[in-house]
This record gives C-alpha cells, structure tokens and sequence, in this order.
C-alpha cells in the first residue's frame, strides 16, 4: 500500500535482508532429541514462549528450558543456542546494496522481531546488513513485536515522525497488514525486487539497473 512519498523507510531484516530457514536449527538438534525431525518440524512452534522471549519478557535461558522440553532435547544450553543461531542461511545482497545506495537520499530504519541471542549472532555474522541502517529497533528492546500495531506507533513516535510517512517492507503478510492498520505505507516483500521496484519511486532515484532479480520463495 502507497499513498505519498515517504520521508523514512523501515525493514524487517529476516526474510528481507537476510534469509532464514527455522529447519535448520531443527535439524541440527534432531541428534539430542528421541523425536524425528518430522516430530521436531509438528512439534516446535511460534508458541507463547516464542513470543514472549521475542518481547524481552522472559530470558534466553528460560526459553532455551522451554524448547528442551518440547523438544526431547538432552542438550546443554549451549548446544541449544548453537542450533537456535543455525537458521541463518545467508546475507540478501542485493537488498543491502539497494539500501546503501539510496540510504543518503531518504533515511533509512529497521525493525525485526529477535531476541538477544539471535541480535547478538547476526550483527556479527552479517555487519554490512547490521550497519546499513540509522537505527534497528529490536523487539526484545522495545517489548513489542510486529505485527501489533502498538509496536510501529512505537517506532514512528522514536523516529518522531507520522506513521504514514514511513514506508515499511516486510516478508510477513501478517506484518505488513499489522503495519498498514498502524497507518504505515507497507511493501511485501516476496524477493529483493519487489524493494528494488518501490525504491523507484522514492527521491527520484532510478535504481539499479540489475536490481533484485532473484525470485525467493516464502
């Protein structure tokens, strides 16, 4: 949904910026758990626990507690968080170049839904994504996840701007439609040109002529 030229752009990172696979975590803790990893994919959710941990109400630690006993893991913590930190495949480059290149015309923000754990993973495993942006706001540091709407009035009141002069890009159709409630310009983002296709129409900026060609499924 666009309804005027933008003075900020906000973006998820997972999905957007750079791609995750939960079944990766699943498969490597299937070797400390009695399940199958067809019990471990019906078996592990994006429960309460989840969100809870992903607000900052609860700790890594209770949460990693929570997933050993959903999950018949016989695992030490660590081990736990070396599986949770596994579902990152990859860096989205062209998504990271088209916001460099645009970032001194229109500034440019992120909001993800993460804990410490995972925050503390990808801002050393991905720093050009981590340094792209402004300011990141974390939903384990504002105690408010997408897509509840009460989470981007937060972000538009930090930014100090009117929420329907931000437009917002997320691979979650849940978000988009919970920042569109919120008053937010949205983008769903299905592949990097879809970003590549709305950053056209921003600051009269052409864009790059290969941009986020490469199609990803969701």
């Amino acid at each position: 949904m666009r309804t005027g030229q933008p003075q900020i752009l906000l973006f998820d990172l997972g999905g957007v910026l750079i791609d995750i696979d939960f079944e990766r975590a699943l498969r490597a803790w299937q070797p400390a758990s009695r399940l199958t990893l067809d019990e471990l994919k019906q078996a592990f959710r994006h429960d309460e626990p989840y969100e809870r941990h992903e607000r900052g109400e609860i700790s890594a630690e209770q949460y990693f507690q929570h997933l050993a006993a959903t999950l018949a893991l016989d695992a030490e913590p660590a081990q736990i968080e070396q599986g949770w930190n596994a579902i990152f495949v990859a860096e989205i480059a062209e998504t990271t170049a088209l916001i460099r290149a645009i970032r001194d015309r229109i500034p440019c923000h992120a909001f993800t839904n993460t804990n410490a754990a995972h925050q503390a993973h990808w801002s050393r495993a991905y720093p050009s994504v981590a340094s792209a942006f402004g300011r990141i706001f974390a939903s384990h540091e504002i105690g408010l996840r997408k897509p509840d709407e009460r989470a981007f009035a937060h972000v538009a009141r930090a930014l100090g701007v009117p929420a329907a002069s931000i437009l917002f890009f997320d691979d979650s159709l849940a978000n988009v439609k919970g920042a569109a409630a919120a008053g937010l310009q949205t983008v769903h983002v299905r592949s990097p040109a879809d970003v590549a296709n709305a950053l056209r129409f921003i600051a009269d900026w052409p864009g790059p002529t290969d941009a986020g060609s490469r199609q990803r499924e969701r």
